[in-house]
């Protein structure tokens, strides 16, 4: 079914038909490159300037909600972004919701919404207004999400447009707020076709909200659960749930868990994503720990047989602060000196070696944190032997690494973009901008592109010499991380996602 733009879409929307053509290096299925999670891009032509206030190099403008954490994800003519509800496509939907639009690639138009009703009771279960905050991955014809309510969904990536598939059927009892009327759902709303709880079949106890990028290798999805503190943030109510999981993609089913006793550990909640890479002959799994510690575990092979109480086989593991404290660490809650490091960020395999930020968590922990560099050839507690180099970041930081070119790039809390060299941990420059950085930079087509919390788009040329291209302000914060495909990049706001291409004259 085609759906074209309704007027409210193109009302905010500024479209331009000619387009300069340029070489297109394909979809972004996923947050970060497949696998590797590098932030790095292979598209060419995109631009190194625009402003929408004159629609110079603009595609198209939708309005998302008001609340929007998530990065875009660009596959099969579409583009999926998770938001809250506060402006209503529909208005069978209203009030607080997480909710993922699926827009057509060309114009931004709706091809279909998912709307998920938030927890009720404890808000730290499911923060107000937050929406989905997970970036979705897509694989062929499905898309797979972690939900505002802790569930894992796999989505017919057509919605129900082309029929309801699957074994879940009750995707209107889904929609609907508890103890209210059914809605009545249609073609623009989203075709679940299983459902994973983690709640109830992993124990995971919610904070704030979930942000996964469910990793894909093979018959198998990777992720991390979301485990946290409760409400007081002194307390672990789940210590016995696993940090990562491994589902079938094909039906969901559990097939593993992590078996490291991390739950104790969760200093605030789990919300790094792993990575894959391959060394020495073996497909190792990379995972961020919330205790600070990089893990790198066997990844499974394929037809192995599915026991929830399979655990991950570990081959080697990385402290990144040892010195920091490691039992009864709750009692460091709002200590901004002294506290545990947490990883937020996702680790990133790059020419057999992985880079990951860490440090204090940003708003309970010390403010210091590191951009490291561990070579991933290891066995067994590699902390003394795996470092190759430390770079000290003066506060928090939660980005994940842009590595290309022999350089590497971050941004952190403190307001401040670093380009770091590869080979040395050294600082080839830093840059001050507007506001923190929550949003990981991207390297595309010899650019550098970075949005912050002050509301401010960065671009700058790659490379070794600081060297500004541009810089607009946006109508709000910042803090998904922009995608580019097929020559357009794509820039999430809180409020708006914009379409980025060169345009004519």
């Amino acid at each position: 079914m085609k759906h074209r733009p309704t007027p409210s879409t193109l009302s905010f929307a500024v479209v331009f038909a000619m387009l300069i053509p340029v070489l297109h290096a394909g979809d972004r299925p996923q947050w970060g490159q497949r696998h590797t999670r590098n932030m790095v891009s292979e598209e060419t032509g995109l631009p190194d300037a625009f402003d929408p206030a004159t629609g110079h190099n603009v595609k198209w403008i939708v309005p998302l909600g008001t609340s929007s954490y998530a990065s875009p994800v660009v596959a099969g003519g579409k583009v999926l972004i998770g938001t809250n509800n506060a402006r209503p496509r529909s208005p069978k939907h209203q009030g607080d919701r997480g909710v993922l639009f699926c827009l057509s690639e060309a114009d931004g138009s709706l091809c279909w919404q998912l709307v998920v009703p938030k927890l009720t009771g404890d808000k730290y279960l499911d923060w107000p207004q937050a929406g989905i905050c997970s970036p979705v991955t897509v694989e062929g014809d499905r898309a797979y999400v972690v939900t505002n309510r802790g569930e894992v969904l796999c989505l017919d990536m057509d919605g129900l447009a082309n029929g309801n598939d699957g074994p879940f059927q009750t995707e209107a009892d889904h929609a609907t707020p508890e103890g209210t009327v059914t809605v009545s759902l249609d073609d623009t709303d989203a075709d679940i076709v299983w459902q994973f709880d983690m709640r109830k079949e992993v124990a995971l106890y919610c904070h704030d909200s979930a942000h996964t990028s469910i990793l894909i290798d093979g018959s198998y999805l990777y992720l991390n659960t979301g485990n946290g503190v409760d409400n007081t943030h002194r307390k672990i109510r789940s210590p016995d749930a696993p940090c990562l999981i491994v589902l079938d993609k094909k039906t969901g089913r559990l097939i593993a868990r992590d078996n490291e006793g991390l739950g104790p550990l969760v200093f605030h909640c789990t919300w790094s994503s792993p990575a894959l890479g391959d060394v020495n002959g073996k497909r190792l799994v990379f995972y961020g720990g919330p205790n600070g510690v990089v893990y790198a575990f066997r990844a499974l092979s394929e037809g192995e047989a599915d026991d929830p109480a399979r655990a991950l086989e570990k081959l080697w593991w990385f402290d990144c602060d040892p010195t920091a404290p490691k039992t009864d660490v709750h009692r460091f809650i709002g200590n901004r000196k002294e506290s545990p490091s947490t990883i937020h960020s996702m680790p990133v395999f790059h020419e057999g070696s992985v880079y990951v930020t860490v440090g204090g968590d940003m708003w309970w922990g010390k403010r210091e944190g590191w951009l490291k560099r561990i070579d991933a050839s290891g066995t067994g507690d590699i902390t003394t032997t795996g470092e190759k180099w430390s770079y000290a970041i003066a506060g928090h930081t939660s980005t994940t690494p842009a590595v290309h070119d022999g350089l590497v790039y971050v941004g952190d809390c403190s307001r401040t973009v670093h380009c770091v060299d590869a080979e040395t941990g050294k600082a080839c420059w830093t840059h001050q901008v507007k506001g923190p950085v929550w949003a990981s930079p991207m390297v595309a087509d010899g650019k550098v592109y970075v949005g912050t919390r002050g509301k401010q788009f960065l671009v700058f040329a790659a490379g070794r010499e600081e060297k500004l291209l541009s810089s607009v302000m946006l109508d709000s914060q910042i803090s998904g991380t922009p995608a580019a495909a097929n020559g357009v990049l794509y820039i999430p706001t809180m409020q708006k996602l914009y379409a980025i291409a060169k345009t004519a004259p």
